[in-house]
């Protein structure tokens, strides 16, 4: 363009490659010159670069063009001259940035190491390896290929996992299944199918199992009634059950079940004054208690069971069974003492404490003889609750994961949703319309806008599109 501004011969056509290349020259020659000015100016002046320059153990030289290039050792090596002696690039310029763009596009996205490969076959970039990195790191299609999940620090454990209270006062649910089971003298046929609904305790780690028919609300209520008849329930909190509808198609009903309870189940759990509570949908690390007795009790029925198909009697039987071994785990590790044999188990609280007990005054420091039998009883409730404060609540306080406070999202942020089921090349991108802050003020659930709706995650199935700012 310029050629063709001060020559009367105008030429036209297509862009070649030595329009490209002088192109090219021109534009590091002018960057050269504003960035190593001093540089420049001792080599034309015969001197040696300062001491202080970075490019001092580049021993640079101007070549036919007037551009910088490294003079270096290789001189005598079997290689281009370009790659003897490479264009000096200055450290976060915007050409340089170009240049790095246009390699890595051009090399299919290649890595961090081999996008300064090739770039030194041309260019020595100063600082290059981190602009290599940066480069890699803030490009949205190798983010898409590799996304980075975005995390909080751990919250703190609500309030029902750290109040003493009796057990399965406050419990979540979870269900798991279908289990096929035979009619007894059934020899070959059609089996059916059976679900089991696992009730944790959030304070003692307590387990009830219960075998359902089937995933309609009479079933659940009758789960409910019979657990309820032996056991005291004050609240119940679920999952949003989003995350069964891909897993298995018999438990898509569960999802209107607990999402949309019907007149029947409302009215239930309105009579006996329970509160059901729903963690945010698709977020089972908010869930993780039970999901991990769903885990501890599949563990024990795969060995015990196997690929054999059993009874209901036979059924009832196992899962009862693997609910006592799974409610004599020990909640505390082993204490030190060698005269001390007994640990802290679920099983305390189900059989030490009546269910109806009412609160009484603390009696630990009083002396036995001056108690009555009675007394007594109560005295050693009490014990176990205060060695559950002593000893469990202090295994709770580390947190071994997600140890750093982070305020890296914020309203208008495009993120991709981690979705099960996509196609291939196919992302979920979203926008946080808007940011949902825990009672410690830090952000684990976020409110998003897709092209379909709009819905809430956690913060655990969204990751952020990089070269968005964030002001802290």
């Amino acid at each position: 363009f310029i050629k063709n501004c001060l020559h009367k011969n105008v030429e036209t056509g297509f862009l070649t490659a030595a329009e490209l290349d002088n192109a090219e020259q021109l534009l590091i020659k002018q960057v050269q010159f504003t960035i190593f000015a001093k540089e420049i100016t001792a080599i034309q002046d015969g001197k040696s670069v300062p001491v202080s320059s970075k490019l001092k153990s580049l021993d640079p030289f101007l070549d036919s063009n007037s551009i910088l290039r490294v003079g270096g050792r290789l001189k005598n090596a079997n290689l281009e001259y370009d790659a003897k002696h490479q264009i000096i690039l200055p450290n976060g310029h915007k050409i340089t940035k170009l240049i790095f763009e246009f390699y890595h596009k051009k090399y299919l996205h290649v890595g961090a190491q081999g996008l300064l490969h090739q770039v030194r076959l041309r260019y020595w970039p100063l600082n290059g390896k981190s602009t290599a990195r940066m480069m890699v790191h803030n490009c949205v299609i190798c983010y898409k290929n590799k996304p980075v999940i975005a995390d909080q620090i751990m919250g703190n454990l609500p309030k029902e996992r750290v109040t003493p209270t009796s057990a399965f006062t406050n419990c979540g649910i979870d269900f798991c299944g279908p289990f096929l089971i035979k009619f007894k003298n059934q020899r070959k046929g059609i089996y059916s199918k059976i679900y089991v609904a696992i009730f944790i305790c959030l304070s003692t780690k307590a387990i009830h199992l219960e075998t359902v028919s089937d995933l309609s609300s009479e079933a659940f209520i009758a789960s409910l009634k019979r657990f309820i008849a032996r056991r005291k329930m004050a609240m119940i909190i679920t999952d949003n059950a989003t995350n069964f509808k891909g897993a298995k198609s018999e438990l898509n009903r569960l999802f209107n079940l607990i999402r949309k309870p019907d007149e029947c189940l409302a009215n239930y759990l309105s009579s006996e004054r329970i509160n059901w509570k729903l963690i945010p949908p698709r977020s089972p690390n908010f869930g993780g208690l039970w999901e991990a007795g769903v885990k501890s009790f599949k563990y024990h029925l795969k060995r015990t069971i196997g690929l054999y198909k059993v009874t209901l009697e036979e059924f009832d039987t196992i899962i009862i069974q693997i609910e006592g071994i799974l409610n004599s785990r020990p909640l505390s590790p082993l204490s030190s003492d060698i005269n001390e044999y007994e640990v802290l188990t679920p099983a305390h609280f189900l059989i030490g404490r009546p269910i109806t007990a009412i609160p009484e005054p603390e009696i630990i420091n009083i002396s036995d003889n001056k108690l009555s039998r009675w007394q007594q009883f109560t005295k050693f409730t009490q014990i176990i609750w205060k060695r559950w404060q002593r000893e469990y609540l202090n295994h709770l306080q580390q947190r071994y994961k997600w140890q750093l406070k982070k305020d890296n999202l914020r309203e208008g942020m495009i993120v991709i949703v981690k979705e099960d089921n996509l196609p291939p090349c196919k992302w979920a991108l979203a926008q946080i319309i808007e940011i949902v802050r825990g009672t410690d003020n830090h952000i684990r659930v976020v409110k998003l806008k897709t092209a379909s709706g709009t819905f809430m995650r956690s913060i655990s199935k969204i990751c952020v599109l990089p070269n968005q700012e964030v002001n802290y």
